[in-house]
């Protein structure tokens, strides 16, 4: 499958807002495109911070997906929006445990690779980190999202409570340490989320 992600800086203060308007007119507005296979709100009240994901059949219907969304997305993120950014993944890797749910966490891995090591990342990531990330205690779901072209990528671990992402910390970075140094990724960024829904219809 494939993912558009849009990350969103504004006031915390108004960050629910824009969470409303997604949870709503947008989720409807997603519902109506084709290929259309669920969605995903992250929040970090405190900074700030929104992470939204939608999820895709293919590429096409993503991007055509896009064309409608492009219209629509700024009228729904205001007042909150002070900067937008989309990005685009493939779904490399999805490993569901059990189902997410409301108000639980999301860590956020950024990283950096040389494109054509893309496959072997997935194959590792499969292999080796899946394993032991599912060892984790209230671990819900794991995901490897690659962009191929430009060489950057995101593991997305959900976890059912707060207590249990809290604990995961040092299992994770174990584990993210070992994938860095043997699959040569460049880790970009670490960030938790608050999850405020989070539905993919996998098969």
């Amino acid at each position: 499958m494939f993912v558009r992600g849009i990350y969103v800086t504004g006031d915390p203060a108004k960050i629910d807002t824009a969470v409303r308007a997604l949870n709503s007119e947008g989720r409807d507005l997603l519902e109506e495109r084709p290929g259309y296979r669920g969605a995903g709100v992250f929040v970090d009240r405190e900074l700030g911070k929104l992470l939204g994901e939608s999820w895709w059949d293919s590429a096409d219907a993503r991007r055509n997906s896009d064309e409608v969304m492009r219209t629509h997305r700024q009228a729904l993120l205001e007042p909150f929006a002070g900067t937008l950014a989309v990005e685009n993944y493939e779904a490399a890797v999805v490993r569901p445990v059990q189902a997410p749910r409301v108000g639980g966490g999301l860590r956020v891995t950024r990283f950096e690779f040389d494109p054509p090591d893309a496959d072997a990342i997935a194959d590792m990531f499969r292999s080796a980190v899946v394993p032991r990330l599912e060892a984790l205690p209230g671990l819900a779901r794991v995901t490897l999202f690659l962009d191929r072209e430009r060489g950057t990528g995101r593991v997305g671990a959900l976890f059912t409570d707060r207590a249990a992402l809290v604990a995961s910390r040092a299992g994770q970075a174990e584990a993210r340490h070992e994938v860095a140094t043997k699959a040569r990724v460049r880790v970009t960024g670490l960030e938790e989320f608050e999850v405020v829904h989070s539905e993919v219809r996998l098969n």
